[in-house]
């Protein structure tokens, strides 16, 4: 059985980089480069032109920068991907990108395997974030003003930390899946944490992602860090 092609653009402002990383990308099984944009307008009507599956993209270009390409390109292409490959991990770069529907972020240092792994996972739907991502995402979200109460006044079967009135609509159920997503767990995972099937999972994950409005894990991340819905806080 023929292994599935991934149709990858790259877009980035730099030449050297971009050039290296469509070769770099052209050394990698199962990835097709379909073409290279040096700014977020180009990219943008590459994706108009080429229709790929992934989209590997800078954040800081000319133009057009990389959260807006990103917005932009998943308004008009929700099927394509987008995978932030920059050198900047700093908040005010993370989370703007996350909201505006990358599914994945990686910095670029960045090996040609992790870069690899992350096309696949969100090609099969999962967020692409890199260790020291998810690492900053989870301290962020620690970091949220406790909200709820001191810690002997919470139930200590509860892995989720939230607000007295959770926003939109959400139940306390759904928050505890939302808390174990930003958590980086899987749906096994969490159903395993919750003594759920994976099916039930699904459903709480589909509730919370209509009340919500995010389209993806990484957007509900971003959302429990705005809301201070974790698990993880102290």
């Amino acid at each position: 059985m023929t292994e599935a092609v991934t149709r990858v653009l790259v877009a980035d402002d730099q030449t050297v980089v971009r050039e290296g990383i469509v070769m770099l990308l052209g050394l990698l099984p199962g990835i097709e480069v379909v073409g290279a944009a040096g700014d977020g307008e180009e990219a943008v009507a590459l994706v108009e032109r080429y229709h790929p599956d992934v989209v590997l993209m800078d954040l800081r270009m000319p133009r057009c920068d990389g959260v807006e390409a990103t917005r932009r390109i998943r308004a008009a292409h929700p099927e394509t991907e987008v995978v932030v490959l920059t050198t900047y991990a700093d908040d005010d770069s993370l989370f703007p990108a996350l909201q505006a529907g990358a599914r994945g972020y990686l910095t670029k240092d960045a090996g040609a395997e992790e870069i690899a792994r992350a096309v696949a996972d969100v090609r099969a739907g999962a967020a692409g974030l890199s260790p020291q991502v998810q690492l900053r995402l989870l301290e962020r979200l620690s970091e949220q003003p406790d909200r709820s109460g001191s810690a002997a006044d919470r139930p200590v079967d509860r892995p989720v930390d939230r607000p007295r009135e959770l926003p939109d609509g959400l139940t306390v159920r759904e928050a505890e899946v939302l808390a174990l997503i930003a958590e980086g767990l899987s749906n096994a995972e969490i159903a395993q944490r919750l003594f759920v099937s994976q099916a039930t999972v699904k459903t709480h994950i589909n509730n919370l992602f209509a009340k919500t409005a995010v389209r993806d894990r990484a957007q509900a991340v971003a959302y429990a860090f705005r809301h201070g819905i974790t698990g993880t806080q102290q």
